[in-house]
C-alpha cells in the first residue's frame, strides 16, 4: 500500500531523524508507518552525496574484481547493523553479501555501471 505523506518537522536524534508528518498526530496513527518504506518521488530526489549510492541505481550494475572479471550483478544495497551490505548475484544465481566498504569496494563506475570490487579469499566460495 502506498501512502503520500506531507513532512511538516525533522530534527536530528543521535544517529537518527525524527520526521514529523501531517496528520501523524499520535503513536497508533505513526505505530501504522512502522516497518514501512520511506521514498521520494525521482524528480524530488537529492543528489546522493559523495561516496554514498542510492540502492535502486546501482542495482543492476556489473560486478567485476580489479582484473576485471565478471563477479556477478548487484541486486541491493541493505544498510545492516554493522554498515551496508551490497548483494551481489553470481552467474549461478547466489546470492553473495559484499561489505560496502573502501577496502573492498574500489569503485563504482556510474558511466558503465559496474562496481569494481576487491573481495576478501573465499568470500565468493561461500
Amino acid at each position: 500500500m502506498t501512502r503520500a505523506l506531507k513532512l511538516t518537522a525533522a530534527r536530528p536524534h543521535g544517529n537518527r531523524w525524527l520526521l514529523r508528518f501531517e496528520g501523524v498526530d499520535g503513536t497508533e496513527s505513526a505505530r501504522e508507518l512502522a516497518g514501512g518504506e520511506l521514498g521520494v518521488p525521482e524528480q524530488e530526489a537529492y543528489a546522493a552525496p559523495e561516496g554514498f549510492y542510492y540502492s535502486h541505481r546501482i542495482a543492476g550494475y556489473r560486478c567485476e574484481d580489479r582484473d576485471g572479471r565478471i563477479l556477478g550483478i548487484v541486486s541491493g544495497l541493505e544498510q545492516a547493523p554493522a554498515g551496508p551490505l551490497l548483494t551481489v548475484l553470481t552467474s549461478e544465481g547466489k546470492p553473495v553479501l559484499v561489505p560496502f566498504v573502501a577496502a573492498i569496494v574500489l569503485d563504482v563506475d556510474e558511466q558503465r555501471r559496474r562496481v569494481v570490487l576487491d573481495p576478501p579469499g573465499g568470500l565468493f566460495e561461500l
